[in-house]
């Protein structure tokens, strides 16, 4: 229907006793009307929407914004707040400041809607009127601040009213214009409670293809307390103002009865109010009546007689006769609405139990995929060592056939020298032989020489004399020489014994020393997937770096390990050494190996997985400690340089992670070779210059040309000999702030020091410095060799002296401890160690970086250092083998000699 009532009691305060109402539910408001003399003397009232006093602004408008919209339709909407004094009318309609009232929230929901329906063929537009009704009179709230602005006629056309009307565009500029209006309210206690505010919005609708042109108005009406109609105020001295209330009320009521029963509505002329609203109160209006009731008991008449006022504009009294009935079929429908409540409450279980068991699902479905990935993650790492043992076992075959083709050899020369011995053996047998045969003869000789004797013992006499005397001086001679040649013989042997011994053990050494650094240095390996494609790379690289100088041979992909005496240290870990390896390490191995890009949509994704990986790097060497920072960078070398490699081309990396990354890889060299640690780098004032004060470029400061000269104060032969290749400067260019009498004049009314303000580094110049620090240090191998060699905060300490000392404005004073300076020469500090970081992670096609190129050049000394030293090892091999082969020979050759001399001796 046209016209619609509801209900709305405020909260019962402390001071005023019980309560008189009810609310059985949200359709009916139960009084209790305190008459003993009837059965029942609770009185039900029925109306569209009844509010209890816990219901806010929010819930309350949610009914009223049908009305809103049917006022966009083309509607003429009228809201009544009507009830008794302080029962709650004002507060429904302005609100407070964190609850606002029907006049915003109806203006702020006609806003919404008119944006969503306006297009570019059509267009909506706003306008605001006020006024106040006071004893039939009226007073327009806006023509005291806007005597020029455009006017409207309300009203009938025998009796209408012009007032000033505002254009409002959105929510704020209503605000401001309600505001206004209520400020202009009379504020006198008395006026107030009979007089009425009516606060219209007028909305034109505009389609500019079809002309169409739409006027409606949405009217909000706080009317006078509804005391006034109460008999005994006719004594009151207002009496005036009550009887022009009564009129207004009583003719409202009657027109609101009207459009109630279906009837088109008799507008009374008496009633000022009613000609004003006359447009919205036909029977193509809507209305909307919201009653105020104070719920407690002192103020029961009064509830009453606005409950039957609205129930008259409504047709919703109950009467008593009729209530068992009415109560019987309530009842009913109370018992209806339980059970649907029930009904719904166990289909809103069962969607929650189907959404459990649907999550449930997608949580199971996310564990398969998880388990999914690590199986294949597993896989993957299984076959990749099942690869790795397979070269192993590769490898393990090629040594076992080297050691048996040595062990054959070895064999060959036992057998040699065995048949040597069997020949000696035998010559010493047929001496022997001789030695018998001689024996046999000289006893036969003395055989025949003693029957000479016997025959003739004169001459046996004298001639044993004489034999005597001429045998006993040559066998004493002869048995004194060999006596002293055989002590002599054994004291050589026992000699020659100890050397050949002590050659024998040194033979041993060198020879496993030998056979072990040979055999990582000449014989093939078979190298894991990951350590060819990181060799590989190293050497293109490698390759491209030394293009434009002098051409070397490239570094060998697996170099030699430390030997036993730590004379020199391996660059790269070779494949067949057994390293420990830790979780980090197989885990960043892993994650780097099975990083692909194309598994990636576009740069920002591949960079920030890139990015992602090498932090991960960074982390672990960090938690490993500077002194095992080598150990797990040696685990995971080969997958790093090959990571870097393939996405160096793609250019989608941080440079400064790079830097880092080939930083701690450098220092672990370093760390582990000699032939790098004797290295002498420029100190960082060579790097910096101080710029000229006349005008210059933005990318001149990075000091590229050949004929600029280093900024400190060192002879050439110092320099010379510090670094071999010309370093150049880079110019930083901080200038001090200049100010004008005006600028020191608004820097003192602010209150900002002129020093502070005079070291402040902006931004923009931070970036401008990093940009060209980044761009002086691409391709400086010089710089990057400082990076290697220098520990970070030690580098950055260095160039926050510098600037303190070139630059007067930045310096420290006795002052300036406590205030910002030690903070600029800080951010400037980091800025330039930032740009240098960033630009020596930069690649040059075709060329790596500079820490790339350093890398290249590290790695061909220790490669020249060792191949240096395993030549010394063979040419000592070869010296000490001759030496032995000598030996042996001559020991042979006395060993001859001095069994000959016993077979002599003896005969």
């Amino acid at each position: 229907g046209n016209v619609k009532v509801f209900c709305r009691s405020r909260p019962l305060f402390e001071d005023e006793g019980p309560s008189a109402v009810e609310f059985p539910d949200d359709f009916t408001i139960r009084v209790n009307t305190g008459d003993e003399s009837l059965t029942n003397p609770k009185k039900d009232y029925e109306f569209d929407r009844v509010y209890g006093p816990h219901i806010g602004q929010g819930e309350l408008f949610h009914d009223v914004q049908p009305f809103v919209q049917s006022a966009l339709d083309g509607y003429n909407i009228s809201i009544f707040a009507y009830g008794q004094s302080r029962s709650g009318k004002t507060h429904t309609l302005e609100g407070s400041s964190h609850d606002r009232g029907l006049y915003l929230r109806c203006f702020e929901e006609l806003f919404d809607l008119s944006n969503s329906d306006t297009t570019s063929t059509s267009h909506f537009n706003f306008y605001f009127t006020a006024c106040e009704l006071y004893n039939d009179q009226v007073r327009d709230l806006l023509s005291e601040s806007r005597s020029t602005a455009l006017k409207v006629r309300m009203g009938v056309q025998e009796s209408f009213v012009e007032l000033v009307q505002e254009k409002v565009e959105n929510p704020l500029e209503f605000s401001g214009a309600l505001k206004t209006a209520l400020q202009n309210q009379s504020v006198h206690s008395t006026k107030a409670i009979v007089s009425h505010l009516i606060i219209t919005i007028h909305i034109h609708y505009r389609n500019y293809v079809t002309g169409e042109h739409l006027y409606s108005k949405l009217s909000l009406v706080d009317l006078p307390a509804s005391e006034c109609l109460l008999e005994e105020d006719a004594n009151r001295d207002n009496v005036t103002d009550c009887l022009h209330v009564s009129k207004s009320l009583s003719a409202l009521g009657d027109a609101l009865a009207s459009l109630s029963a279906k009837k088109e509505p008799v507008l009374s002329g008496n009633s000022r109010l009613v000609q004003i609203l006359a447009d919205s109160l036909g029977s193509s209006s809507k209305i909307l009546l919201v009653v105020h009731v104070s719920p407690s008991a002192s103020n029961l008449s009064r509830t009453l007689s606005t409950l039957s006022f609205s129930a008259r504009a409504r047709n919703a009294e109950l009467s008593l006769g009729n209530r068992d009935t009415i109560k019987k079929w309530r009842d009913v429908a109370n018992d209806s609405r339980k059970e649907l409540h029930e009904k719904e409450k166990e289909v809103s279980d069962l969607k929650q139990e189907v959404l459990g068991l649907k999550l449930s699902l997608s949580e199971a479905n996310d564990q398969c995929t998880l388990l999914f990935n690590e199986v294949q993650k597993a896989w993957r790492v299984s076959s990749t060592l099942q690869t790795d043992l397979k070269s192993e076992n590769l490898m393990l075959a090629d040594k076992h056939k080297i050691e048996k083709e040595q062990n054959n050899q070895l064999r060959d020369q036992i057998s040699r020298l065995l048949e040597v011995e069997q020949e000696q053996k035998i010559k010493m047998h047929e001496r022997d032989l001789t030695i018998q045969s001689l024996q046999a003869k000289l006893k036969s000789i003395e055989s025949q020489l003693n029957d000479a004797l016997n025959s003739s013992d004169a001459r046996s006499t004298i001639g044993s004399e004489s034999a005597s005397v001429i045998s006993t001086p040559k066998m004493m001679e002869s048995t004194a020489e060999s006596s002293s040649v055989t002590k002599r013989l054994e004291e050589e042997l026992a000699k020659r014994d100890a050397l050949i011994e002590k050659l024998h053990e040194e033979n041993e050494k060198l020879f496993d020393r030998l056979t072990e650094k040979s055999g990582l240095a000449s014989s093939p390996q078979a190298p894991s997937p990951s350590s060819n494609q990181a060799t590989n790379a190293q050497g293109r690289d490698i390759g491209r770096s030394n293009s434009a100088k002098t051409q070397s041979p490239d570094v060998f992909p697996a170099t030699m390990s430390q030997d036993k005496t730590g004379n020199s240290g391996a660059i790269v870990k070779s494949s067949n050494e057994l390293a420990k390896t830790t979780p980090a390490g197989e885990y960043l191995t892993s994650a780097l190996m099975d990083f692909d890009p194309n598994h990636f949509e576009g740069f920002a994704a591949i960079a920030d997985g890139a990015n992602k990986l090498l932090m991960l790097v960074l982390a672990a060497v960090i938690k490993a400690g500077a002194a095992r920072e080598h150990e797990i960078l040696a685990e995971i070398r080969d997958a790093v340089f090959s990571f870097i490699r393939k996405m160096e081309p793609r250019k989608v990396m941080d440079t400064m992670l790079v830097s880092r990354v080939r930083i701690l890889y450098i220092r672990s060299l370093l760390a582990r070779s000699p032939e790098l640690q004797s290295i002498k780098v420029s100190p960082i004032e060579r790097f910096l210059e101080k710029s000229n004060s006349t005008s210059r470029s933005r990318g001149s400061s990075r000091g590229s040309s050949p004929g600029r000269s280093p900024g400190y104060h060192h002879d050439h032969v110092s320099r010379v000999a510090l670094i071999d290749e010309n370093v150049q400067g880079f110019k930083v260019n901080i200038k001090q702030e200049k100010k004008s009498k005006f600028s020191s004049i608004v820097l003192k009314l602010r209150g900002i020091e002129e020093e502070t303000w005079r070291q402040h580094v902006t931004g923009g110049k931070l970036r401008e410095i990093t940009e060209e620090a980044k761009a002086f240090a691409i391709g400086n191998k010089a710089l990057a060799a400082l990076f290697v060699h220098t520990p970070a905060g030690e580098l950055q300490r260095q160039i926050r002296a510098w600037l303190a000392e070139n630059f007067d404005f930045l310096s420290v004073t006795g002052g300036d401890v406590a205030g910002g300076t030690t903070g600029q020469l800080e951010l400037l500090s980091t800025a330039i160690m930032d740009g240098w970081m960033a630009g020596l992670g930069t690649a040059q096609p075709p060329s790596t970086d500079a820490l790339g190129q350093l890398l290249s050049e590290y790695s061909k000394r220790v490669y020249t250092s060792q191949l240096q030293h395993l030549k010394v090892l063979f040419t000592r091999l070869t010296f000490w083998s001759n030496k032995f082969s000598t030996i042996v020979s001559l020991i042979l050759r006395n060993i001859a000699g001095h069994s000959w001399h016993i077979g002599n001796r003896g005969g």
